[in-house]
């Protein structure tokens, strides 16, 4: 049997038995209506109920887009990238998955399409296939169910004792008809209690009528049954509280018992949501279909830091200046990041969102009433020297800047123009024929006799991307030593390098280098002293990634400590001023 293929052609065999004989259930979340009603929060909110419960959770999300991977998709079209310890460009929900569970993702955690395609068509050319004409079912979803079986097994901390799994998409769609039948006949495999099902779907309010319409919803569930799955839990998104009549109505026209009918409304802070879905029994529910009788839910560490983010007690406007301003999703780890850092400092963060090519065009004057200026990371020479006259100004003008990435190369560039008198200094990602490559490519460096090699276009996008997690030692008595202790471990996104040949230029200028990396040498971490500047700290890692609202990060704490001291001295000098 364990060599023969059933009647659906999935070929059993035992290393896709492993995550099953582990006794892990799965609990697959899809959606329905519109896109962006919150699966990934949804998903890992319920994960964080069941991690407060004793369950080892872990997180998959299962994107219906051909694309292997987000990694060269726009930020306007995709969002954040987030990147993975192991170094995987994936979702921005993964991110989500990181801040609410203790679990760390993986390359695994996250496949498309395009990854699925692309495995089928590999095996089909080394003739794995046996000659068989490949088709969607069974070879496609068969694939789809053997990469959800490696997410499962690749869990950072043994076999989970749930797997959530969220398909991308909404129901109906084309693209995502293979993952949803892949998880139909999971459900069919495992058998009873072994799979739950949890329905996100819309509830629309409309102004003209004064009522909510359940229409949508429950078109939504049908087109799903029509697939042959049935939700255990329906989760109904408004911008209110269902009233519970509205509830009823849903239950009987979708045939979900009423109590598995969840009211997930709007809130200020999506902190709120474990509690909203505890409050309401969804972890009851699902715990009771896939027969786990875990120790009772502590959502106590989420009170609190809901406490926190109502009850500041003190507040500062910090300026992120960007070319992405008008879509935050592209910056989500980073704001959330600073999110964090306002729980574990008692203050209130304002984020302005500044247009880079705003202070091209109409100067610095923008940043006047600023406490603190980050410039976060980035691609492309769009808006990069509106960046740069941010930079300059938070330099001379004494303002706590934080620089990301893209934003410490900029910085380096600034410094190298300005202070060390390099008037053409550039990258080359924006100025190949630069006469100070300052930042460039590894391959692009100086030459022994300090000659520029140089690029041609064919490979303006070459070399080699940085990924993923990385750990390097700080130099002693540093403020990166104060912050981070003997070494840093961070994550990494990135292609271009400040160029070790202008390093010692701008260290006799006064930059200070606190991290390299250990074998090429390269800069992680730029500072200047705090006695020529309060607060002007750059990385060119993503801290963003590796914060969590539970703890926080030591650099955003640090950047927040710093901008609320200068302001609470400023305010000080004008008082006294005033006297």
């Amino acid at each position: 049997m364990s060599e023969k293929e059933n009647r659906l052609g999935f070929r059993y065999n035992p290393r896709f038995l492993q995550a099953i004989t582990a006794m892990t259930k799965f609990v697959f979340v899809t959606g329905g209506v519109v896109s962006s009603l919150g699966k990934g929060i949804t998903a890992a909110s319920l994960a964080a109920i069941l991690e407060s419960r004793g369950l080892k959770v872990t997180l998959l999300k299962l994107d219906p887009y051909i694309n292997v991977d987000p990694g060269t998709m726009s930020p306007f079209q995709h969002g954040e990238v987030f990147v993975t310890e192991d170094g995987a460009e994936t979702d921005l929900d993964l991110g989500h998955y990181e801040r609410f569970i203790s679990a760390k993702m993986r390359k695994a955690n996250n496949f498309t399409t395009g990854q699925i395609y692309e495995s089928v068509i590999r095996k089909e050319r080394r003739g794995e296939y046996l000659g068989k004409t490949v088709q969607v079912i069974p070879h496609i979803t068969n694939e789809i169910q053997v990469f959800i079986d490696r997410g499962v097994r690749s869990a950072w901390n043994g076999y989970p004792d749930v797997a959530i799994v969220e398909i991308g998409g909404t129901v109906g769609d084309i693209e995502s008809l293979p993952f949803l039948e892949a998880a139909r006949q999971m459900n069919l495999r495992l058998g009873r209690n072994s799979v739950a099902f949890v329905h996100l779907t819309l509830v629309p309010y409309i102004a003209t009528a004064g009522e909510l319409k359940t229409k949508p919803t429950q078109h939504s569930v049908q087109k799903l049954r029509e697939i042959g799955i049935s939700p255990n839990v329906l989760l109904c998104r408004a911008d209110r509280q269902i009233p519970l009549d509205e509830c009823s109505k849903i239950s009987l026209f979708a045939n979900v018992p009423k109590e598995a009918v969840i009211s997930v409304w709007d809130v200020d802070t999506i902190y709120k949501i474990p509690q909203m879905l505890h409050d309401q029994g969804m972890d009851c529910i699902i715990c009771d279909e896939l027969k786990l009788t875990p120790a009772p839910a502590d959502l106590s560490t989420w009170s609190r830091l809901v406490e926190a983010v109502e009850h500041p007690k003190h507040a500062v406007t910090i300026g992120m200046v960007g070319k992405y301003v008008d879509l935050t999703e592209s910056y989500k780890s980073l704001i959330e990041a600073l999110k964090h850092a306002s729980i574990h400092t008692e203050t209130l963060v304002n984020i302005e969102y500044i247009d880079s090519e705003q202070i091209e065009k109409d100067g610095e004057g923008v940043l006047i009433d600023l406490d603190g200026i980050l410039v976060p990371g980035g691609f492309g020479r769009r808006g990069t020297e509106g960046k740069i006259r941010a930079i300059r100004y938070a330099r001379e003008n004494c303002v706590p800047y934080l620089g990301i990435c893209l934003g410490m190369q900029l910085a380096v560039i600034e410094f190298a123009r300005h202070v060390v008198n390099l008037d053409y200094a550039n990258s080359t990602e924006f100025e190949l024929s630069t006469t100070h490559p300052v930042v460039a490519l590894i391959t692009e460096w100086q030459d022994r006799e300090g000659k520029n090699e140089t690029r041609t276009k064919d490979s303006e996008l070459g070399g080699t991307m940085r990924l993923g997690s990385q750990c390097v030692p700080v130099k002693p008595g540093t403020l990166a030593s104060k912050i981070y202790g003997d070494t840093v471990n961070e994550r990494h996104r990135h292609r271009y390098e400040v160029n070790n040949y202008y390093v010692p230029l701008l260290e006799a200028a006064g930059l200070i280098v606190s991290a390299r990396t250990p074998s090429e040498n390269l800069l992680e971490i730029i500072e200047l002293s705090q006695e020529v500047h309060p607060w002007f700290f750059c990385v060119q890692f993503h801290p963003e990634f590796t914060s969590t609202p539970r703890y926080g990060h030591p650099l955003f704490k640090a950047y927040v400590e710093a901008v609320l001291s200068e302001r609470q001295s400023r305010e000080k000098a004008t008082l006294v001023s005033k006297d």
